[in-house]
């Protein structure tokens, strides 16, 4: 009966390590996130599935492209593209992002930008036009969807406290035929 017992609970002790381990990893290191709706196609899918690496930006600075998640003000987590960093100045002219007066390429538009036959893919603006900031204020992110018609972003909700930022992502795990790393 003593040996029984023991075996209980020595599988009852390795059940509890294995929930704190997952936790720990789900809630500080990684966690699963699914992408909803159509604001970063073509680089994402709706309802692909991602890995938000948590870690990233305790430990480095955001850099200008990567693909965050963050606490939206409506309650819900979006996933849209660094832009501008702090004290970057931001405008978008003819379909082309200058950061600080420098023109950028964002090869990740190009799919869409050869579809569009109505317009620019990006509509003209600049970042005091839509924030009334002249720069990205220090600790925040400018953040836009790839699919900058129908993006819900910093256009509209403005620059991104970095305190909001859940982590970054790049490894779409699901659907299997979808796997990949995307920039």
């Amino acid at each position: 009966m003593a040996k029984k017992k023991n075996e209980l609970w020595e599988w009852t002790k390795a059940l509890i390590i294995a929930v704190v381990l997952a936790a720990f990893i789900r809630y500080f290191l990684f966690a699963p996130i699914v992408v909803d709706g159509l604001s970063m196609m073509p680089t994402l899918n709706d309802q692909d599935r991602m890995i938000v690496n948590k870690f990233s930006y305790k430990i480095g600075k955001p850099e200008r492209f990567d693909i965050i998640v963050f606490h939206a003000p409506e309650d819900k987590d979006y996933i849209k593209r660094i832009i501008g960093l702090p004290g970057d100045k931001i405008e978008y002219r003819n379909d082309t992002l200058y950061v600080n007066g420098v023109a950028y390429e964002e090869p990740y538009l190009d799919e869409f930008k050869n579809r569009v036959i109505d317009g620019p893919l990006t509509e003209p603006f600049t970042l005091e036009e839509v924030t009334g900031q002249e720069v990205v204020p220090e600790g925040h992110l400018f953040v836009m969807g790839d699919n900058r018609r129908y993006s819900k972003d910093s256009r509209h909700i403005g620059t991104v406290p970095m305190e909001k930022v859940l982590g970054n992502t790049s490894m779409i795990y699901w659907p299997i035929e979808d796997i990949r790393l995307v920039k």
